[in-house]
């Protein structure tokens, strides 16, 4: 997410967001959410025997045994992320499976709070975050949007990228062009993400430059959001530039909504790992690596329409 840390654009703008830091309280992906089970899923259920996985010998030896990696996600951002039948799916979900191929384990996702997704990882909950989450310095040094430390931050392995957008009501009954021209008006987002840091910062170029405030509405997840703006209480929604599209052309058989403008402030999505877990870091990219190598991450990309995503090389911490 694109917002202002973790806590998904292109992804979750979930690259600008997945909420959006490492930190605490109210700032991105630290904050304390409720982690549920709902929507759990496997990812790799076909992953080669771990005599057979190119990179098992190097992850590290709790995965070898177990052959799980535990995945927190915000099952709310599709074509990236989301749950169709009670089971988690999109883009993360399978580019998981085809890195499961190359380790040999399984990743099973399971979906909470985009806020409380950092935290949860630092905790133990969860052995990586994956989840649109934008790879920024702020949430890699753990510090809030005015640079104070709140946390330890997280290491990223960057894997997509994505952007910030802006999407109306279908028919743009208000003219919106692009963020520029939300000063003065209501617009909604998801609390914590990267594309919320990007209202923010709008809003200030907007009082700088003599003008009003944008007035912004943040909702605990996205399809509150949406629904703001569906309503017309909202004149924009921002978000992932991926997301926003999906949305655009499905919701309402793509009758609801619609994105106006290009998609801003690109940058990497990333997967997220405990600064501690350097072993699991390392090996994690090589694979990322190795499935753009053999053409299973495009393949994951073009079928759920994210080509515009793919990047030529897997990097830690490419996040500005």
């Amino acid at each position: 997410m694109t917002a202002s840390t973790i806590c998904r654009k292109t992804a979750k703008s979930r690259i600008a967001a997945v909420c959006a830091v490492a930190v605490a309280g109210t700032l991105l992906l630290t904050a304390c959410g409720d982690q549920t089970d709902s929507g759990a899923t496997k990812a790799g259920d076909s992953t080669a025997s771990k005599s057979d996985a190119p990179l098992f010998d190097k992850l590290p030896a709790k995965y070898q045994k177990s052959g799980v990696i535990k995945v927190g996600t915000n099952a709310e951002y599709a074509p990236m992320e989301s749950v169709e039948n009670g089971k988690i799916v999109g883009v993360d979900p399978d580019i998981a499976a085809a890195l499961g191929k190359q380790l040999g384990v399984k990743f099973e996702f399971t979906s909470g709070s985009f806020d409380g997704l950092i935290t949860a990882l630092n905790t133990g909950r969860h052995d990586i975050a994956m989840s649109s989450i934008t790879d920024n310095k702020q949430r890699q040094e753990g510090l809030d949007d005015k640079g104070k430390k709140l946390g330890k931050g997280v290491d990223f392995v960057d894997y997509f990228l994505a952007g910030t957008a802006v999407y109306t009501k279908k028919g743009n009954p208000e003219g919106i062009k692009s963020i520029e021209d939300l000063c003065g008006k209501v617009a909604a987002v998801q609390r914590g993400t990267t594309y919320e840091e990007a209202l923010k910062k709008q809003s200030a170029a907007c009082t700088g430059g003599g003008e009003k405030a944008v007035k912004i509405e943040s909702f605990e997840n996205d399809t509150e959001a949406q629904t703001r703006v569906k309503s017309g209480g909202a004149v924009a929604g921002v978000n992932d530039y991926p997301v926003a599209v999906d949305l655009a052309r499905k919701a309402g058989g793509g009758n609801d909504f619609e994105v106006v403008g290009e998609q801003v402030d690109a940058g990497p999505f990333g997967i997220a790992v405990n600064k501690d877990n350097t072993e699991l870091r390392d090996v994690l990219k090589e694979a990322v690596d190795a499935i753009i190598a053999d053409g299973s991450y495009q393949k994951v990309l073009d079928k759920w329409g994210a080509g515009t995503g793919a990047i030529d090389k897997a990097a830690v911490n490419g996040g500005k």
